[in-house]
């Protein structure tokens, strides 16, 4: 009886703990379904065997990628990069079946969702309901957290881990204790029909544990809340660099939207979209791609620490002279009057139908503006006349054109089609300047005065003036009457790069061959008005019979050779008056040593070379002004206190002397460091107080942008935007500051024309003074080269300022003139100009590679082709 009533009070015990227990998990049960049907932020996740959480990175892709990273400054380029008119790819190129999705075995701080609160699920298999916890968010933003463990085969059951945070502690506590009963009789049943604990199971002593894994996670979430207000204000500033989490499964979130392009070329449609879950705070209609092709090309780019260039400070412009302000007789421009709606152009590209035909240059062959002219005494038809309007047409291509032949081989040969001309070949054939060999132009290196090759007279003149250094003491030369340019191809090889010059007249055609062999030269003259380039900048001036008459007009163009000279440069006069007996060679002679000696030049030495037959007399300029205040006559005078030295565009030519600066802090008292070490030393007088082009003390804006375009460069241009550098050779900067990205190629094969423009602030002196050579010009008007004579443009934010003085309709025209077909552009500029220079390069049939766009700044690479429109201009 005492066994039975023990028996009975047993079950009868067991019994209401049972009853109870079930009254309280259905009432627990009870209170969190009418919780989560009263919230609105709670999404009942699907019940599966095994969930897994997929990160959702806004405007973000990650890929595998054959190509180099592009890598560049925040500030510069934009932090999320697209590719023409296409989205940005979220998911990397990746289709949704070779996505790599995070299995989290237990609850920790990675699988925090960070993305504003949305997990994207990926159910796998199905199987029986059971329970999963939501937990709650902060009061910012809701995030659903969820976690399933898979047993293994030794297990007999599945536990599912629950955590459950509310805004309110009674429904917290309230849920620990379900779960303290719900865990009582799970195990209490476990035991009974398993004879043995699973590991999986949680124990009683294992709630203080779970406890603390409820604190910890808060505490990394406040953690991570914390650092995510530090990176966007990083992100702010532009000076954050995103870092790749690395995850078990080889999932790598990205804390930050990464930099991307695609190649255009390589884009295909293939692929499939699917449109996923969005942030509250994303803007309407952007969207996640998902393309299932390995032939899309997608790059990411990581960012750049501590190298951001700002733009060009407003205050820095009352700083810096420019040559709209230098020059009193610079041209005005006509303003745009166009509405500013030019987006998309339809334009219909004709030939120009003029007499100089593929050679035509509109400034130098502006027929009309000739005729007018009342005296050409001093060349003045072989100056600059500029149409008012820029032309829009496109010059012809001469037929049977071909590829440019690649530097070196470009120096002693190229295609005679490209520039089939014959009269040089025929009149200076005997001095070795060209010869006619089959289908190609060959060049044997010679000259007038050097018929036996450049480099042998090169030695010549350094072996008569060892101060002359080549490639080091010299490194920048003005060469007049190139011809050919023969020696200044040559005088690569001495690391020495001259500014040859040829005006466009009878013998046709010099300087185009100059630029087709990948020789540096420009078309101009000595005639009535200044050389576009910045005072007492050339280390060397060069003249070997270039037929100018110097000691005409009392001396007017050797007083502009004087202005462009460095104080102790030298000037190389190698011509037949130096070494000839004749009566007018004789009477030569006598007029420039009177002249030079009143200038104030030191003959240095006169040199025969022997097997030239040739002689050159060699001048110094002084460094101090004691020769001519000792002058008796004062003849050539010295020119006017407010007539500015470097003012050169439009200005008339002035038969006058500049004092040579004593100032030891002024430009021209010292000679520039040796090379190459000039090319990144800040010039000594640049000011420390004078602010520089984006706001830093001077010599700090030289080096910070140097360092810019270095990476730029390295990271960027060589690697990233498609571009063959084995097939450019000649180079042009249209808008050169401080010269930083001639100064970054220094090392290739290459040389660039650095372009300061008239109402830019007045760089160009710094850029002889590292070393490179460059030219003042007004992209309102055509450059002086013949057409196809450039492999590559460089044009930084230079468009969105053109737009403000002139139409960018003329403007491209003239780049399609003088690039070759073949060659490329980069563009950089305001994301307000960008899709219009992107429909004028696709208007003219440019195929463009690369266009990256975001806050408001661009990036675009594009590559001219063969194509020229069928008709011409109407000439009546």
């Amino acid at each position: 009886m005492g066994k039975s009533r023990i028996s009975k009070r047993t079950s009868s015990s067991t019994n209401s703990y049972a009853s109870t227990a079930t009254t309280l998990v259905f009432l627990a049960l009870c209170v969190l379904g009418v919780w989560m049907l009263s919230s609105n932020s709670v999404t009942p996740p699907e019940t599966t065997t095994r969930n897994t959480i997929t990160r959702k990175e806004p405007q973000t892709t990650t890929t595998k990628s054959n190509l180099p990273a592009f890598e560049d400054n925040p500030g510069d380029l934009p932090d999320d990069a697209i590719k023409s008119d296409d989205e940005a790819n979220d998911n990397g190129g990746k289709s949704q079946q070779d996505q790599k999705v995070a299995i989290l075995p237990e609850i920790s701080k990675d699988s925090i969702v960070d993305n504003g609160g949305d997990a994207i699920i990926t159910d796998k298999q199905e199987s029986s309901a059971e329970d999963l916890h939501g937990k709650e968010s902060s009061e910012e933003q809701e995030k659903h957290k969820e976690s399933e463990n898979q047993n293994t085969e030794e297990s007999s059951f599945t536990q599912n881990q629950r955590i459950e945070e509310t805004t309110s502690e009674e429904s917290k506590q309230t849920s620990i204790n379900n779960e303290e009963s719900e865990q009582s009789r799970v195990s209490e049943e476990n035991n009974v029909e398993n004879q043995k604990p699973n590991e999986n199971i949680q124990m009683p002593d294992e709630l203080d544990q779970e406890k603390r894994l409820q604190q910890q996670l808060k505490e990394d979430e406040n953690r991570e809340n914390t650092q995510e207000s530090q990176y966007n204000e990083d992100q702010q500033q532009q000076q954050q660099q995103p870092k790749d989490v690395e995850m078990s499964n080889e999932e790598k979130p990205e804390t930050q939207p990464q930099k991307e392009y695609q190649d255009e070329s390589q884009q295909t449609q293939a692929g499939s979209q699917e449109t996923q879950q969005k942030e509250d705070t994303k803007e309407e209609g952007n969207t996640e791609s998902n393309k299932g092709t390995e032939s899309n090309t997608v790059e990411t780019f990581p960012a750049v620490e501590n190298t951001v260039i700002p733009k060009e400070s407003k205050e820095s412009k009352k700083s810096w002279a420019t040559q709209a302000t230098q020059s009193a007789n610079e041209k005005e421009r006509r303003k745009d009057e166009s509405s500013g709606n030019e987006g998309t152009y339809e334009t219909t590209w004709q030939l120009c139908n003029l007499t100089a035909g593929p050679d035509y240059i509109p400034c130098l062959d502006n027929e009309k503006a000739v005729k007018k002219l009342r005296s050409t005494k001093h060349f003045e038809h072989r100056e600059r006349h500029c149409p008012e309007e820029g032309p829009t047409c496109l010059v012809p291509v001469p037929e049977g054109y071909k590829k440019p032949i690649e530097w070196p081989k470009s120096r002693d040969k190229i295609w005679y089609h490209n520039v089939p001309h014959t009269k040089l070949a025929e009149v200076k054939g005997h001095q070795n300047w060209v010869k006619v060999t089959g289908e190609f132009l060959t060049f044997p290196g010679g000259g007038t005065q050097f018929i036996h090759g450049a480099l042998h007279y090169i030695d010549f003149l350094q072996q008569s003036v060892p101060a002359i250094a080549w490639g080091k003491q010299t490194r920048v030369i003005l060469d007049v009457g190139c011809g050919v340019a023969s020696f200044g191809g040559y005088l690569f090889e001495r690391n020495v790069i001259a500014m040859s010059f040829a005006p466009k007249d009878e013998h046709e055609a010099q300087v185009q061959f100059a630029l087709e062999r990948g020789i540096p030269a420009i078309s101009a003259v000595m005639g009535s008005q200044r050389l576009q380039f910045p005072s007492r900048v050339f280390d060397v001036v060069h003249c070997a019979r270039c037929r100018v008459p110097w000691h005409a007009d009392d001396g007017l163009h050797l007083l502009e050779l004087n202005r462009v000279l460095r104080p102790g440069g030298y000037f190389v006069w190698s011509a037949t008056p130096v070494y000839q007996k004749l009566p007018e060679d004789v009477e030569i002679w006598k007029a420039m040593s009177s002249l030079t000696a009143s200038m104030c030049w030191e003959l240095v030495t006169i040199k025969k070379d022997k097997l030239n037959s040739i002689g050159a007399a060699i001048y110094r300029k002084p460094t101090t002004n004691d020769c001519y205040n000792q002058r008796k006559h004062k003849r050539p005078p010295m020119c006017k206190e407010d007539d500015d030295p470097n003012a050169a565009w439009y200005v008339p030519l002035q038969a006058c002397m500049h004092p040579v600066p004593v100032d030891n802090a002024e430009r021209g008292t010292k000679w520039p460091e040796p090379w190459p070490r000039r090319v990144q030393t800040p010039p000594y007088w640049l000011n420390s107080s004078q602010m520089g082009i984006y706001g830093k003390p001077s010599p700090e804006d030289f080096a910070t942008d140097y360092e810019h375009w270095k990476r730029v460069v390295s990271k960027s241009y060589l690697t990233s935007l498609g571009i063959s550098w084995s097939n450019v050779r000649n180079v042009m900067d249209m808008r050169a500051v401080y010269g930083g990205f001639a100064a970054a190629l220094k090392d290739l094969p290459v040389w660039v024309m650095n372009v300061v423009n008239i109402d830019s602030p007045d760089t160009l002196p710094i850029i002889y003074e590292r070393g490179l050579f460059g030219i003042y010009h007004d992209w309102c008007e055509s450059f002086s080269t013949y057409p196809r004579t450039y492999d590559l443009l460089h044009a930084d934010h230079l468009f969105s300022r053109l737009k403000k003085r002139c139409k960018l309709a003329p403007v491209m025209a003239e780049v399609d003139r003088i690039v070759r077909p073949g060659g490329k552009v980069i563009v950089r500029d305001e994301s307000s100009i960008f899709r219009e220079v992107e429909n004028l390069l696709k208007s003219l049939h440019w195929e463009v590679h690369v266009t990256i766009s975001k806050n408001q700044e661009g990036l675009l690479s594009a590559q001219k082709g063969d194509w020229r429109p069928d008709t011409y201009v109407d000439s009546s």
